[in-house]
């Protein structure tokens, strides 16, 4: 491992590959951009990153794609996928497939080095947060679970309400409580808490 960690970026947006390698080599990280999973499985031959961020929407391969086929290769390297905000049954498809967070776009530059240090700092298995994951969970009310199991499904406030009989402004105040009593920052945490506790 270098000095410095290393971070390959695979987005086929230039501007915000760019703009992303910008951002963390600010921050003190090396990093190497890709403009597609492919290019990125073709040159990462031989050399491990540190830790990976992939936009989830790309042609040829998907973010979600990459995933599959780097964990089925072995690769341990933590996975961080970006998303559009109508991406994110696929960013929850990809934390069950293993990835360690997803950021929504557009993010502040604070959310990327929080996730890529957090991301670092748990290494290169996710489950290791199981516990704290589990410990954040204890205060939850049986239908704060329901919901949470929901949310964990990609579905939206209209679905889990029919589904659970109540109002969706009922499902709001839940969701709320949510975030609240685990202490998730943002949508995307709540997410990794409840994966990562195996709901």
């Amino acid at each position: 491992m270098s000095a410095k960690p290393v971070i390959d970026i695979i987005d086929d947006d230039e501007a915000m590959r760019h703009s992303v390698a910008f951002l963390l080599d600010v921050q003190g990280f090396e990093s190497r951009q890709h403009e597609s999973a492919n290019a990125f499985l073709n040159s990462a031959v031989g050399r491990r990153a540190d830790c990976i961020i992939t936009d989830v929407r790309m042609p040829d391969m998907t973010g979600l794609e990459l995933v599959r086929k780097l964990k089925s290769e072995g690769v341990v390297s933590p996975v961080i996928v970006m998303t559009g905000h109508g991406d994110i049954g696929l960013a929850v498809e990809a934390m069950k497939a293993g990835v360690i967070d997803f950021i929504e776009k557009p993010f502040a530059n604070e959310t990327l080095i929080s996730a890529v240090q957090e991301a670092l700092r748990r290494g290169h298995d996710p489950h290791d947060a199981r516990p704290d994951a589990e410990r954040r969970l204890e205060a939850l009310s049986p239908r704060e679970r329901d919901v949470l199991a929901g949310v964990v499904a990609g579905k939206v406030n209209k679905v889990i309400a029919h589904e659970l009989e109540i109002s969706p402004r009922t499902v709001e105040i839940y969701r709320a409580n949510l975030m609240a009593k685990t202490g998730a920052r943002n949508f995307s945490e709540l997410m990794r808490i409840a994966l990562s506790a195996g709901l």
